[in-house]
């Protein structure tokens, strides 16, 4: 080895040796840490009684959130496999009807997703869940005796 590597080395040896004991030393102790404010209690949302659980039909269709825009489409049914290739039947402003499948735009509005009785529409940053038209129930057509 030469005389100037011999130096560097002997330079870099001491810097390596030296600057632990110099930070150690004059680091001091770290500042005491803040008391921490106390936690509130998690307070779970009330529960509805049981009975309100059975009163509702098991394939109700789901009720058009009071937050949908008037102009949003309205979603007519759904048709193929989800997340495969469904397509949601939309009726238009106009009166007529579409089928659209995800990515796709009708009046300005994206379909992100579909869901089984719900589609979710984009515009800009809104988004909205139009659940599914509910059908009329069928009338009652027995014979009074």
């Amino acid at each position: 080895m030469t005389r100037p590597r011999l130096i560097a080395l002997g330079v870099a040896g001491v810097f390596a040796l030296a600057m632990p004991v110099l930070l150690l030393t004059t680091g001091g102790m770290p500042p005491a840490a803040e008391a921490a404010p106390p936690l509130r209690p998690v307070i779970p949302p009330p529960v509805p009684p049981i009975a309100a659980i059975y009163e509702r039909g098991l394939f109700a269709p789901a009720e058009a959130g009071a937050d949908t825009p008037a102009d949003a489409p309205a979603l007519v049914g759904i048709a193929g496999r989800l997340n495969r290739d469904a397509v949601a039947l939309v009726r238009l402003a106009d009166g007529s009807s579409r089928s659209i499948g995800v990515g796709e735009s009708v009046d300005g509005w994206r379909l992100e997703s579909l869901a089984i009785d719900a589609a979710f529409f984009t515009r800009g940053r809104e988004r909205v869940r139009v659940a599914m038209a509910g059908e009329e129930p069928p009338a009652d057509t027995t014979p009074d005796q």
